[in-house]
């Protein structure tokens, strides 16, 4: 660990984990900006990354878990790093502004609205099979809804 000046201790591997993932890293308020209106179609699940061991250790790969397991997979994924990269972290946040600032957390949206949040509560204290249980759970949740919607008309 760096102490005094610098940047700090190195966290590039905990932006892998889930960049390895193919999530696409939003780094600035405009990354935020434009993948908020680039994916406001379909399904988008967005990542609140944090350097928090106690939470964010089983929430990454708890995020890999899900995508390997599920047949159901959001249209999109992004992610933002909170405590890195602030500013685009309190942009990401603007979007789900009901919802308590959170760090790790899960935002869960559809054609562009937000549907689904996973707070820091629901992740820390739980095993990443339990965390994974728990998007899969919100993948399937919205998954079909438009379909389900056009039977009851």
């Amino acid at each position: 660990m760096q102490f005094g000046l610098g940047a700090g201790p190195d966290v590039s591997w905990m932006r892998e984990e889930l960049t390895d993932l193919g999530i696409e890293e939003l780094e600035t308020v405009e990354d935020v900006d434009r993948a908020m209106d680039e994916y406001d179609d379909g399904t988008m699940l967005m990542v609140i990354n944090s350097v928090c061991g106690c939470a964010a250790g089983n929430a990454r790969p708890g995020v890999k878990i899900a995508l390997k397991e599920s047949d159901i997979q959001p249209d999109h994924m992004v992610t933002v790093f909170a405590g890195q990269d602030k500013e685009a972290t309190e942009r990401a946040r603007e979007y789900f502004s009901e919802y308590p600032p959170s760090s790790p957390a899960f935002a869960y949206f559809k054609e562009g609205e937000i549907k689904a949040m996973i707070p820091r509560h629901r992740i820390e204290g739980r095993t990443k099979v339990e965390i994974a249980d728990d998007l899969k759970m919100v993948f399937k949740a919205f998954d079909g809804e438009e379909e389900a919607e056009e039977a009851e008309k």
